[in-house]
C-alpha cells in the first residue's frame, strides 16, 4: 500500500493526530506546517499521537514529532502520548529516544472520533530539504546515538548548494 492519511482532532487544546498508511518525507510540509500551526496555538496543551495504523514512518516524520513533544513539554509541561501497536514501529521510536519525550501506549486508544483529514500540502525540492535537514537536528539533539546516526546526512544536506 502506498496509501497514506493524516486525521486531526482538537479539544481544549489537546489535540489527537492519527497517522494511517506510509508516512514519510512526501509529507513533511504537512506535517510541518501542522507543528507550526498547534505550537502556536496559545490553548495548546499536549498531542496524542496515533500510530495504530501507520505502516512506516521515517526519520523525517520523526524529527517533526520531535519537535511537537518537545514544544508540548516547553508549553505546558505535559508529557505528551504516542500509541504504538506495531512492534517494528515502536522498536523505531524507542531506539531514537522518543520514551524521553513522550509516554508511548502499546495499546490501541479505545475510542477517537471527531478526526478530520489534514490535506497534504504541495513543497519545493528546497522546502522539502530544509524540512529534512531541520527535523533530523532535532533528533540529533535527542540523544548521542541519534547524533552519529545521523551527523553525515545532515553536513551533507548543509553542504547542499540550494537550487
Amino acid at each position: 500500500m502506498a496509501g497514506y492519511k493524516i486525521l486531526q482532532a482538537e479539544k481544549q487544546g489537546i489535540y489527537v493526530l492519527k497517522f494511517i498508511g506510509e508516512i514519510r518525507l512526501n509529507l513533511c510540509s504537512t506535517l510541518d506546517n501542522l507543528v507550526e500551526s498547534i505550537t502556536q496555538d496559545p490553548q495548546f496543551k499536549t498531542v496524542v499521537i496515533d500510530l495504530t495504523e501507520t505502516e512506516i514512518i521515517d526519520s523525517t516524520t520523526l524529527g517533526l514529532l520531535a519537535k511537537i513533544a518537545m514544544a508540548a513539554q516547553k508549553q505546558s509541561h505535559f508529557l505528551p502520548t504516542l500509541i504504538s501497536t506495531n512492534p517494528d514501529i515502536t522498536r523505531i521510536i524507542t531506539s531514537m529516544g522518543f520514551d524521553k519525550i513522550f509516554i508511548i501506549v502499546r495499546e490501541p486508544a479505545s475510542r477517537i472520533e471527531e478526526l478530520e483529514e489534514i490535506p497534504v500540502l504541495r513543497a519545493s525540492e528546497q522546502q522539502v530539504r530544509d524540512k529534512v535537514l531541520d527535523a533530523h537536528k532535532v533528533l540529533m539533539g535527542l540523544n548521542n546515538r541519534n547524533r552519529e546516526e545521523f551527523r553525515n546526512l545532515v553536513r551533507a544536506l548543509e553542504c547542499e548548494e540550494p537550487g
